[in-house]
């Protein structure tokens, strides 16, 4: 993870994500293992996953091989705050599909196991390849929007019913 967030395009578009090594591995331990477990526990118990965050692993399907994250949790630089998702993959992994297909399964269990009925999700204006990922994926452009002094598209994605 921590390698993944210091390529060039990671922290390009992904703001505040390359910390330190100590910073990583304190935040995995102290914050995302702990609140990654709380989430699927509730999922587990039906309960509502209210402003917990969930942080996945993007896996090669053949090497296993972490090439990237997937993610999901409030987004409150917008209003109104909303449940977002996420996502970042390695390098050497663009441009083959895996971060659609992790979004897509991602959306799917947010939908089919959670009380979930909205996402949101941002992506620099400037990435076309992230804002590909959320049409793919079915997100409606909404709006551009400035955040830190960087244009964004906002896109929402409603459940069907």
């Amino acid at each position: 993870m921590y390698q993944l967030t210091w390529q060039p395009h990671f922290h390009q578009f992904l703001i505040d994500w390359n910390v330190s090594l100590e910073q990583r591995v304190a935040w995995m331990k102290e914050y995302e293992i702990p609140e990654n477990q709380r989430f699927l526990r509730a999922v587990a118990e039906g309960s509502d996953i209210g402003e917990l965050r969930l942080r996945l692993s993007i896996l090669h399907r053949t090497t296993g091989e972490f090439i990237g994250v997937c993610g999901s949790g409030i987004l409150d630089r917008v209003s109104p705050a909303n449940r977002e998702i996420y996502y970042g993959i390695s390098e050497h992994a663009r441009n083959r599909g895996y971060t659609t297909q992790a979004a897509q399964a991602l959306i799917r269990f947010l939908f089919e196991h959670t009380r979930v009925q909205e996402l949101i999700a941002i992506a620099q204006v400037r990435n076309p390849a992230s804002n590909r990922v959320l049409q793919k994926c079915g997100f409606q452009l909404q709006q551009d929007l400035m955040l830190e002094e960087q244009a964004y598209h906002y896109y929402k994605l409603r459940a069907t019913q």
